[in-house]
This record gives C-alpha cells, sequence and structure tokens, in this order.
C-alpha cells in the first residue's frame, strides 16, 4: 500500500512549447500561437485553440482559421533554455527537483506539505513561484508519478488510494498523451485498444496482467501499470554504481552554449561507453556543473525509455544553455561537469538500431529534411508512401514531410491488371515517345483484345534503336471505360530486354496509350 510518504507531485506548465516561443519572438500576450514541426501543428496557446487551431493541423490550414496566428517551428533547445527558470524557482522553494520534459517536472510531495502544512498549500505556493519566474502552472498530485502526471494536466488533486478509480473514466487515449510517460508507438496501442472497444483507461485496467503481456507488447505491460495506477519502479530497483558516473575538466573553463554543446557531446559519449560495459541503460540522468567560484549546479532529468547518446547530448546543451543564459547565471565560467546515472535497467530495454543507435542516423535525417522544409516550405521536401494502382507511379503517393501519410488509393485492394513485380527501378515522369517495330519495320501496336499485332523486334528511341532480345505482355489496362470516347483506344503495358551493352539500359517498361509507345520506366 502506498504511504503518504512516497506521494510525488507534478507541475505541468501547458502548452510549453508555445510559451516559449512566444517569449523567444517577443509576441504580445494576446497574440494566438502554434508551434509547427514537418508543417503540421504539434503545439498551441489557449488562444489559438479558441480559433480553432488544433495539434496536426497543417500550417495553411490554422492560418486560414486564424490569420493573426504567431507561428514558429518546434526547438527542443529554446523550449529547455527557457524552462530552466522555472526549473530553478521550483527547486528553490522545494529542493528534489526531476525534469521529465520541458514544461513539465516532478517532485516528492512529502518535503513540500511538511513544510507548508498541506498539499493544497504546496500547490499553491509552487504556482506562485511559476509566476513569479513569467509562466503559468497546474499541479497534480497522487501516489504514482504517472498519474501525478496525468492529474496535472486537469490540475487535480487525487487522493491516496484512489489513483486507479480516478484514472478509470478517462479516456483510453490519455494512455499515449504525454510523451514524458509513453513511447511514441504508444499511439498503436491506444488505437487497437479502441477498436477492441476498450474506451476508457479503466476497461483497459480491468485485463488481467497475464492477459495483456500475453496478447500485446511489452509497452503494453506498462501501459497497463500506469492504468492500474501502480508505480512505475519495478521493486527490485538496481543499485547504480559508483564508478558509472563520469566527470569532465572544463579546459579552458565553459561560458558559451557552442563550447557546452561540444562537452556534451564528449561527455555523453564516455557516459554511454561506461553503460554498455557495464550491461545497463540510463533512464535518469544527474548533470552537476561547478564553477570557478565554488558554485555547484545540479538538475536531474527523468526519460520514458532510456537514453541513447543523442538524448543524452541534448539534455547536456539544453541544461548548460538554461544555466548560462539564465539572468541568475553562474558567477564565474563552469569549470567541471559531472553526468551520474540516477536509476538504470537493463540493457535489453534499449533496442538498438541497425546502425548502432536507436535510430541515431534517421533522426538526424529528419531534423535536417525539417530545416530544409524551414527554408524552402513544407511542399519542398516529400516522401513517398505504397498507394493503390495499377501502373507504378499510380502506385506512389508523395506527401509533405509531416503531414499525415495517406495513399491516394487503398493498396489492400485488389487491382486487376496490375503491372507484375518486380516495379522499375526509375520512372520516367516526362514519358519519351518510343516506336515498337516488328521484323518487316511495321509499327507493332495493340489490338483491342489487348494483343501484340505482331511480334516485336526492335526499339526506337530518339537517335538510338536497338533489337530487342525478349519481351513480356502486353498486359491491357482496362480502367476508366464509363469516362468517353477519349478512353476507348486500347491501352497496355509491356516490358522489353535490349541487346545494349552492360553499361547501357537494358530492361524497358513500356506503355502504349492513344495509339503511340512510351517509355515508363527502366529496370537497373
Amino acid at each position: 500500500m502506498t504511504t503518504r510518504a512516497d506521494r510525488v507531485l507534478a507541475l505541468l506548465c501547458p502548452d510549453w512549447p508555445a510559451v516559449a516561443a512566444a517569449a523567444a519572438a517577443g509576441a504580445a500576450a494576446d497574440r494566438p500561437v502554434a508551434v509547427l514541426r514537418g508543417n503540421r501543428v504539434v503545439s498551441c496557446s489557449a488562444l489559438a485553440r479558441v480559433e480553432g487551431v488544433r495539434a496536426g493541423l497543417t500550417r495553411r490550414e490554422s492560418q486560414s482559421r486564424c490569420p493573426d496566428l504567431v507561428v514558429a517551428q518546434d526547438d527542443p533547445d529554446r523550449d529547455a533554455r527557457l524552462f530552466e527558470p522555472v526549473a530553478a524557482a521550483v527547486d528553490a522553494t522545494v529542493p528534489g527537483v526531476e525534469v521529465l520534459r520541458p514544461g513539465l517536472l516532478v517532485l516528492g510531495a512529502r518535503g513540500a506539505t511538511r513544510f507548508f502544512g498541506s498539499e493544497e498549500a504546496a500547490a499553491v505556493r509552487l504556482i506562485d513561484a511559476v509566476a513569479v519566474a513569467g509562466a503559468e502552472a497546474q499541479i497534480g498530485i497522487a501516489d504514482a508519478m504517472s498519474t501525478a502526471v496525468l492529474a496535472a494536466r486537469r490540475a487535480a488533486i487525487v487522493r491516496a488510494g484512489e489513483g486507479a478509480s480516478y484514472l478509470a473514466p478517462l479516456p483510453v487515449a490519455e494512455l499515449a498523451a504525454e510523451p514524458a510517460l509513453a513511447p511514441p508507438e504508444r499511439a498503436d496501442l491506444v488505437d487497437l485498444l479502441h477498436r477492441l472497444g476498450l474506451r476508457r483507461v479503466g476497461d483497459f485496467a480491468r485485463l488481467t496482467p497475464a492477459e495483456v503481456a500475453s496478447r500485446f507488447g511489452a509497452d503494453a505491460v506498462l501501459a497497463h501499470r500506469l492504468a492500474r495506477a501502480l508505480p512505475e519502479r519495478p521493486p527490485s530497483a538496481r543499485q547504480v554504481a559508483p564508478e558509472l558516473a563520469v566527470d569532465f575538466d572544463c579546459d579552458p573553463p565553459i561560458d558559451r552554449v557552442d563550447a557546452a554543446a561540444f562537452a556534451g557531446r564528449a561527455l555523453a559519449t564516455r557516459l554511454h561507453t561506461a553503460l554498455t560495459a557495464a550491461g545497463v541503460a540510463c533512464t535518469r540522468l544527474a548533470v552537476t556543473a561547478r564553477t570557478e567560484a565554488g558554485e555547484e549546479l545540479s538538475r536531474i532529468w527523468r526519460c520514458a525509455r532510456p537514453l541513447t547518446p543523442p538524448d543524452t547530448a541534448d539534455r547536456i546543451r539544453w541544461q548548460l544553455d538554461g544555466w548560462l543564459t539564465h539572468r541568475d547565471r553562474p558567477t564565474a565560467p563552469i569549470v567541471a561537469l559531472r553526468l551520474e546515472p540516477v536509476e538504470v535497467v537493463a540493457a535489453g530495454a534499449l533496442q538498438l538500431g541497425l546502425w548502432g543507435g536507436e535510430g541515431e542516423e534517421t533522426e538526424r535525417a529528419r531534423r535536417a529534411l525539417v530545416r530544409v522544409q524551414g527554408l524552402l516550405g513544407g511542399e519542398a521536401v516529400r516522401v513517398g508512401v505504397l498507394s493503390g494502382g495499377r501502373g507504378p507511379a499510380e502506385r506512389i503517393t508523395m506527401i509533405a514531410l509531416g503531414d499525415e501519410l495517406t495513399p491516394a488509393a487503398d493498396p489492400a485492394q485488389p487491382w486487376p491488371g496490375r503491372l507484375p513485380e518486380p516495379a522499375p527501378t526509375l520512372l520516367l515522369l516526362h514519358r519519351p515517345t518510343v516506336a515498337l517495330t516488328a521484323a518487316d519495320g511495321a509499327p507493332v501496336e495493340v489490338t483491342a483484345r489487348g494483343m501484340f499485332t505482331a511480334d516485336p523486334v526492335r526499339l526506337r528511341w530518339g537517335r538510338r534503336e536497338w533489337a530487342l532480345l525478349g519481351w513480356a505482355g502486353p498486359w491491357p489496362v482496362d480502367e476508366r471505360w464509363w469516362t468517353g470516347a477519349e478512353h476507348a483506344a486500347p491501352a497496355a503495358r509491356a516490358q522489353v530486354q535490349l541487346d545494349a551493352a552492360p553499361t547501357e539500359i537494358r530492361v524497358v517498361l513500356l506503355v502504349y496509350d492513344a495509339e503511340t509507345w512510351h517509355a515508363e520506366g527502366v529496370y537497373e
């Protein structure tokens, strides 16, 4: 049974990315603000929501609903830097702060309750402290950290022992609503639960642990514990070996953010080398800095899943950026840094990517592409999505990076007459005109019954001409017959193999349309 000493207080600054973006841009308090990532809204202010702006909308749709909207790009560095004064204000009021993400932190409720007399009084004092720092906050208090975080979203204090009953009527989507508690794949679990008819958190909580473990994945077990308001940590928490902590002597001393970022990358690499050798991964990390004047600054970061080297480097950079740019910044440069894993898990909890990291190459590429979008516009970067269709071009839907990956047609539906596999490696969107001829030089066409008028022997493409080593097809394209006479002429596709040099094009996909052959793709 949870005792009062175990209760957790969560402090949430709502819409923090939008708040930080407004502060960085110097926007007036009465201006609605939205933060975009990949041309999609990821956070917006309450004023923007009143105008109809919602997370997931495109930039164009958001600005059409709210012409006065202040638009900013997603910037985790900015969010973390501007949240440091808030964390410092809370830590000065009640020591022992753990930052889950910029805009959200937790701490033990026992000390605050004993000092201020009650949980309600502690919540009021912390809200006042955050207001002095220039932000708004909501407080949630409960027996388990995850319950406290969800309660903070509603500014609620959950009485001891009533966490499960508080969570039960909430929508099951709440299990994936807070990124500090749930990995991105939690959204797939929520969608599955919804389709199974488990619409409330309590519906999911009523399943037995054995049913969840046998039917869903490992993350579902953690989500089930959250739904039952159970503590997140296992009963036998692993003790952190003191030799896992790493130190870095700053020579020369650090007083600039760029130097802090460089030191953070080097220190993150050393830490993860030690963690890998010990077979563990870190979920709570203490970042400590010492200045020339003897000042010592410390902050604990907590993550929903084990940290990767880029994750650790980001948190070090964010923290040092916050310290060095805070109005109450240290009086002297930083001369020493220390990283100390406060809590670790078995390394098996971290699934590494194919190239030696948890998707680090993919994440680096995504960030670069988002920067390109910021410079050239949302449509400048597009990704291909498998779509339904008969031709190779029809089976690809190009969608702007960040937009919902919805194909133009369902690829799971039957497509009679679809081009057989494999697909061409290169599509020729301009579809140059070519000539297919028989042995007597007569042009080869396609009959109304979808057959060649003669066996093809040669292919002429511009000034070049090749003999054919073989061919396949034709495959009739019988579609849109209901639209009128302009589509009445037969259409078909065929593959031809050219008697060409090894360095030249060898196999070509042809399409016969309006009594003319075109090159649609090549096979390399």
